[in-house]
């Protein structure tokens, strides 16, 4: 695998892992009672936060719900799909 390949793969990785952090961290807003839980939203908080708020600037919490993670998702899934296009559609066939 070249170099290119090796970073958009890599790159590709990490927004998918990325789409997990902040499913979790939906998750936990759940559970706001479950005292252990707290100690892993204080973890996700600032790595997942600063993503989320650009789009929380765009849709503000209707009805005490914030809708605004929805669409971080589905924009980091379109991202990663079209990075996803580029390691594969860049890469020799293998036979």
């Amino acid at each position: 695998m070249s170099a290119t390949g090796l970073l958009i793969t890599s790159l590709a990785r990490f927004l998918q892992i990325y789409t997990f952090l902040i499913l979790i961290r939906i998750l936990l807003t759940w559970f706001p009672t479950v005292s252990w839980m707290n100690q892993i939203e204080a973890f996700l908080s600032p790595i997942t936060d600063p993503y989320l708020n650009i789009f929380r600037s765009f849709i503000p919490p209707l009805g005490g719900m914030d809708f605004s993670p929805i669409l971080a998702i589905i924009v980091l899934n379109l991202v990663s799909g079209l990075i996803g296009n580029l390691a594969y559609g860049s890469m020799p066939p293998q036979f």
